[in-house]
């Protein structure tokens, strides 16, 4: 079990706990934090003062005042009028992450809410019993209002949950696996559970480890081309990149120079030819430049998993309650169109290559669409094409979704981050990313076998290896999607990302 404290979490055990479904626990002093300041919520129930979020209505009207015997009313109603989620829903592990990291926000103490609550979460996220949540409906500002209002409502029995990759009503769902759902909720509670930045969050920090682990297959499967190519290596020259002072790029070339060492298809400068095209050559330029945006990302997201996204937010030893605008997501949404726009660019360059192995004129010796009967077989002509409508379609979806606003409440929240569409954008760019990839993995392979194989290098024969095992040599035309689908599903197996390293 994982323990967590609300300032511990991190991007590998967010991992082992939404991916791997390691079980959560909290530590005692944590407990002892909600504690402290749910006793203070009550206090100022009991003192009748106006305050936002506890005994006032929400947005435009919290200048309307809610009586006592109506508070735990007002916590029920705000979750099931927010609930407006629309679309398809939200991935399992972007849903587990929600509870995981509303759960680590709950638990430092700044929320009001009662432990119990979070137990409830907890016993959600342990059981994987998942509530639905829909994808589009969020603003990014306020808190993912509409998504966490959906992971909220079957704490409460209400809504609906999946058991098993099965929807069902909250209530038959939980009393399935004999889950009780809370009788209700209390002063604060509901603002409590869906006033965050948890759904954005969640999103990114899914799509923050898939980008991570395509950027190392997206180094490999270079390195593999260089190969195919004969392509010129002293450009991952170290003094190259020591003069140019940027991180990436020099991470990158120290990382070619090692997968590249022992290689015997690769070539010098004036060896075969002077240069190469940009898209070897600039190489370290591009895809360090991708890393280092990779990197600004990371460090935003594993600051918000610990952050306090509330409002209003609950200082119990001040004895103070303050309305202020933690839960605006303006910090990941420029994160996350930062990273739609680097990941873009690995898929971008990545078709070029592609290009270049199936093309005839660039191809340096290699057969039409490497095919050894071309005309009667079209090879890997429409694979580049597939390649070509992705990269297209990421362009599209790089559009920063962070530079739109539209007020909302009545002009009370008159900015909004639309944090929401930026993260689901660049995870759907990662995927499509992804697809780019593979398929210049499997063109390169295909392209190798007109050379000679064991003359890789002894890094990139393992890549060979473990990938011709499954899927061979094209000889004539074949279901070329069977091969593209197979080759995704591959890379992304553990076995092969801990190959690669």
């Amino acid at each position: 079990m994982i323990y967590i404290n609300g300032d511990n979490l991190n991007l590998n055990s967010f991992v082992k706990i939404v991916l791997d479904h390691e079980l959560v626990g909290v530590e005692k002093e944590s407990i002892n934090k909600v504690n402290t300041a749910c006793d203070y919520v009550k206090k100022v129930v009991d003192s009748g003062v106006p305050t936002y979020g506890i005994n006032t209505g929400f947005g435009q009207l919290s200048t309307e005042s809610i009586d006592k015997k109506d508070t735990s009313a007002l916590q029920e109603n705000l979750i099931k009028s927010h609930a407006c989620g629309v679309g398809e829903p939200l991935k399992e592990a972007y849903v587990r992450g929600m509870l995981l990291l509303r759960v680590n926000a709950l638990i430092k103490g700044y929320s009001g809410i009662r432990y119990k609550v979070i137990e409830k979460m907890l016993e959600l996220l342990n059981n994987n019993v998942l509530p639905v949540v829909y994808s589009q409906g969020s603003l990014g500002a306020s808190g993912d209002l509409a998504p966490l209002s959906h992971m909220a409502l079957p704490l409460i029995g209400l809504g609906e949950v999946l058991i098993n990759g099965n929807k069902y009503h909250a209530k038959e769902g939980l009393n399935k696996v004999g889950i009780e759902p809370l009788s209700g909720l209390v002063a604060k509670e509901g603002l409590a559970l869906i006033n965050g930045t948890q759904a954005i969050t969640s999103i990114a920090a899914v799509t923050i480890y898939h980008a991570l682990n395509l950027f190392n297959l997206s180094v490999h499967t270079l390195g593999l081309t260089m190969e195919a190519l004969h392509g010129i290596t002293d450009v991952f020259d170290s003094e190259i990149h020591q003069l140019r002072n940027q991180s990436g790029q020099q991470f990158v070339a120290s990382r070619l120079r090692d997968i590249l060492s022992d290689s015997k298809l690769t070539s010098t400068q004036g060896e075969l030819r002077v240069q190469d095209a940009y898209s070897l050559r600039c190489s370290p330029q591009v895809l360090g430049a991708s890393l280092d945006a990779i990197n600004y990302v990371y460090d935003v997201i594993e600051k918000e998993m610990n952050a306090v996204t509330d409002n209003p937010l609950v200082f119990a030893e001040r004895q103070k309650v303050i309305s202020a605008g933690n839960f605006h997501g303006q910090p990941l949404a420029l994160a996350m169109d930062f990273l739609a726009i680097a990941m873009s660019e690995l898929a971008n360059i990545s078709e070029r290559r592609l290009e270049r192995m199936v093309n005839s004129a660039l191809s340096n010796g290699l057969p039409p669409f490497l095919v050894k009967k071309p005309g009667l077989n079209s090879g890997f002509m429409i694979v580049q094409y597939s390649a070509a409508s992705l990269v297209s379609e990421n362009k599209v979806l790089s559009h920063p979704a962070s530079v739109d606003s539209i007020p909302s409440s009545a002009n009370q929240e008159d900015h909004v981050s639309m944090g929401n569409h930026a993260a689901r954008k660049a995870g759907d760019i990662v995927e499509n990313a992804y697809k780019v990839i593979s398929m210049e993995l499997l063109t390169t392979l295909q392209a190798v076998d007109f050379s000679d194989p064991n003359n890789l290098s002894s890094r990139t024969k393992k890549i060979y290896d473990f990938i011709r095992k499954d899927i061979s040599f094209i000889e004539d035309d074949v279901l070329m999607y069977e091969r593209i689908h197979k080759i995704e599903a591959m890379v992304k197996t553990k076995a092969f990302i801990k190959m690669i390293g």
